[in-house]
């Protein structure tokens, strides 16, 4: 006697074929939709950032195999430059760090001037990296500018350092600041998001390079806390940053001025 066909039941047929394409859309999922990691550590490129608060920096002592780049304050509003800059910036360069500069953006003074200031103190070197402009509330000059007119000067000093610098600028900015008054504007500029209570989550969800996790780290080198930061992306993601910056390796030392 011939053997019936094995068949499936058509319900038991549905299971399986379900379950095949939910097979298929996570492996598609993870491939290219992974999800950001859940905290810094698991990020590939640290970095850190300082001002004179940090006061006294053994630059030699800070683990470079760890801490890929750092970011200087130079300069606040129209004419404060930071005492401990000039040393830093040297010091940093010497030991082959990867170096830039911020400024601290004063929402009652006018952009031009604020660049000015900023250009008159940070060295124009092809192999630093990009220009920071920190963007903050200011209790002392909120109410100076109507938002299109702040918006306007941001833009003023955005371009002039970019036009000096030959590199995109960056904006480190709140949660808060960006959502209010960042949010639709200057979308081709680069993030840089402190926010410690996890990841950066913006209106409209807007891609973001830098993460500034935590003001409270600690860093061999470093007497006081030191604020923390990683990159969004891996090893190649980072190379490609550079390139696009025109930094091919960290400086040398015999450039370091």
């Amino acid at each position: 006697m011939k053997k019936p066909d094995k068949h499936y039941p058509p319900l038991w047929a549905a299971i399986m074929s379900v379950i095949l394409l939910l097979a298929v859309v996570c492996a598609i999922w993870w491939l290219l939709l992974k999800p950001l990691p859940a905290n810094a550590s698991e990020y590939d490129i640290h970095g850190f950032d300082v001002s004179h608060h940090q006061k006294e920096i053994n630059w030699q002592q800070i683990p470079k195999d760890k801490y890929r780049f750092v970011y200087l304050k130079s300069t606040e509003g129209g004419d404060f430059k930071d005492s401990k800059f000039q040393e830093n910036w040297f010091k940093a360069r010497e030991q082959g760090l990867l170096v830039g500069a911020y400024h601290f953006y004063r929402l009652c003074r006018e952009g031009k001037i604020q660049a000015q200031n900023f250009i008159e103190t940070v060295p124009n070197k092809a192999d630093a990296l990009p220009p920071v402009i920190d963007l903050e509330y200011d209790s002392n000059c909120i109410n100076t500018y109507s938002k299109e007119q702040l918006l306007k000067e941001i833009q003023v000093m955005h371009d002039l350092l970019k036009q000096y610098y030959g590199k995109q600028p960056i904006f480190y900015t709140s949660k808060a600041f960006y959502n209010i008054v960042l949010a639709g504007q200057f979308t081709d500029v680069p993030l840089w998001i402190r926010e410690y209570k996890g990841l950066p989550e913006l209106k409209d969800n807007p891609k973001w390079h830098f993460w500034q996790h935590t003001s409270q780290g600690h860093i061999k080198g470093i007497a006081t806390a030191v604020d923390l930061n990683v990159f969004y992306g891996s090893e190649k993601d980072w190379l490609n940053f550079l390139k696009q910056n025109g930094i091919e390796t960290a400086p040398a030392q015999k450039s370091a001025k």
